[in-house]
């Protein structure tokens, strides 16, 4: 019984010698292919300190598409990083900025605001379980704490947790050696031919549901705390909503609710609103139904973005 029992402590420590071999392995490849992870890109971050953090799902990810985001700290002399993640709402993106903050300073926020993100746990709680996010972000033992925390008080499923410290999506992850590149980012160059159907369809898969006073009035306190979180580090908070085609503007649902929560919200904080998402109507800036590619990203910063970053940094 005694020899019986060596025989499977040497087994069990074997086997669990192997998978944390195989867990370190997969650890490096996300380093060796990140790309769009917040995570990894706090991670890598090469310096301590920024002029801006941006926060949003994945309308803010264009501003960080091939070689953008050097573009703008080029033409502004700003240190700008990128922490946007898709179909991520005010509860992830405040669970992502908590990280950076742990390590790294900003003097600035900009926060880009789609209503859809704060109506469903879709885009909050259930993020947190989205294997292609936790694939690629980085093991770290503070994410670690912060996660079961999040577990423990907002109401995140403790499968994300488990699925995190066994690494069990990123062991399996059969896109493990490519670039970990939101697909949008490869058709960041296109030239989108609207498409009703298309943008009914899309409309349906960020609103599943009809938007409900009590959702929106959820996770506004959660994106109050986020701005919270910000104002108490003394970070300058702003929120615009970036450009989108008017087809794909008239059939987001109860906006103009949405608009005046927000706003009431920010007025009280002092924050300011900015509403471009009208500003560039023609379907030439679009890379699909709501995404702006390179000629609407560059359009929308020469006209509007630039003025935002450099006015607000040389208040400081």
């Amino acid at each position: 019984m005694r020899h019986l029992a060596k025989s499977a402590v040497l087994f069990l420590g074997i086997g669990l010698a192997l998978y944390a071999a195989l867990f370190y392995a997969a650890d490096l490849l996300v380093y060796r292919t990140g790309k769009s992870n917040p995570f990894y890109k706090i991670a890598v971050a090469n310096q301590e300190s920024f002029d801006w953090v941006i926060l949003d799902a994945s309308h803010a990810m264009p501003l960080d598409f091939a070689d953008f985001n050097g573009f703008m700290e080029k033409e502004t002399g700003l240190h700008i990083i990128n922490l946007a993640s898709p179909g991520s709402g005010p509860l992830y993106n405040r669970f992502v900025f908590e990280q950076f903050l742990a390590n790294h300073r900003t003097r600035n926020l900009l926060y880009i605001v789609d209503s859809f993100a704060f109506y469903q746990p879709t885009w909050n709680e259930e993020r947190f379980t989205d294997a292609k996010l936790l694939g690629r972000t980085p093991f770290d033992a503070m994410i670690a704490r912060r996660l079961l925390s999040y577990c423990l008080h907002e109401d995140v499923d403790f499968r994300a947790l488990l699925d995190y410290i066994t690494g069990f999506s990123k062991i399996n992850n059969r896109e493990r050696f490519e670039r970990d590149l939101w697909e949008g980012e490869k058709q960041f160059d296109r030239v989108f031919r609207p498409s009703p159907a298309m943008t009914k369809s899309r409309i349906s898969y960020l609103y599943p549901k009809p938007p409900t006073p009590a959702g929106l009035a959820h996770y506004l306190q959660v994106f109050d705390g986020l701005v919270t979180l910000a104002q108490q580090q003394g970070i300058h908070v702003v929120a615009i909503k970036v450009p989108v085609p008017p087809e794909f503007q008239s059939q987001i649902p109860s906006e103009a609710e949405f608009d005046a929560a927000m706003n009431g919200l920010l007025g009280k904080r002092q924050v300011a609103f900015l509403d471009f998402s009208g500003a560039l109507a023609e379907s030439r800036f679009y890379f699909d139904t709501d995404h702006l590619n390179r000629a609407g990203a560059t359009e929308f910063f020469e006209t509007h973005l630039k003025a935002i970053l450099l006015a607000t940094a040389a208040r400081q």
